[in-house]
């Protein structure tokens, strides 16, 4: 029984965290105490597969990466900012299957008097699954100096939305070099 419990817990924290970071990467020889403001591109995004709640959605990303890089010692400037930062969003539907088997879907009848079973997968759910990349640029010599990248399942309530985004956000940014000077 105590097996039981300690397999449930150790499944229920894993589930719980599922923002995965993808990857970071530094670039060379760059020296992070030298900036101190940051502002964002612009983001464009068109087409007839753009959700009606992405504005809202990329404004809350915007919104957790400034809380992330102020904590950093950084300033939010809409003029001449030392850095930008370019974000991109990929939104993919996923399917949830499992492998059937034969102890617990036992044979079924195919064809005309022919009894046989195959193994075959089965489909148990779909959710949607976001990637948000971010670049940081230095904006004097166009170069970008970090860049990285995150995967979450987007939740299906709404509310549950900004938690998940601030969570991603905040695991992505644990892996950013070092604050800036204040």
């Amino acid at each position: 029984m105590a097996r039981l419990v300690v397999c449930f817990l150790i499944v229920l924290m894993t589930a719980c965290s599922s923002s995965k970071v993808i990857n970071t990467e530094k670039a060379d020889n760059v020296d992070f105490s030298t900036y101190k403001t940051f502002d964002f591109y612009q983001v464009e995004a068109r087409g007839d597969t753009i959700s009606q709640k992405f504005n809202e959605r990329v404004a809350k990303l915007q919104d957790a990466i400034a809380i992330k890089m102020q904590q950093l010692g950084y300033l939010l400037s809409k003029t001449n900012p030392d850095l930008l930062i370019n974000t991109g969003i990929v939104v993919k539907e996923e399917v949830q299957t499992r492998q059937t088997d034969f102890r617990t879907d036992a044979p079924r009848y195919i064809g005309q008097r022919r009894y046989s079973w195959k193994s075959e997968e089965v489909e148990t759910g779909r959710y949607r699954e976001g990637t948000v990349t971010v670049h940081v640029i230095d904006a004097k010599q166009n170069k970008m100096i970090w860049k990285g990248a995150i995967e979450d399942i987007i939740p299906k309530k709404e509310s549950r939305v900004e938690a998940t985004i601030t969570k991603g956000v905040n695991k992505l940014f644990d892996d950013y070099p070092t604050a800036a000077n204040k």
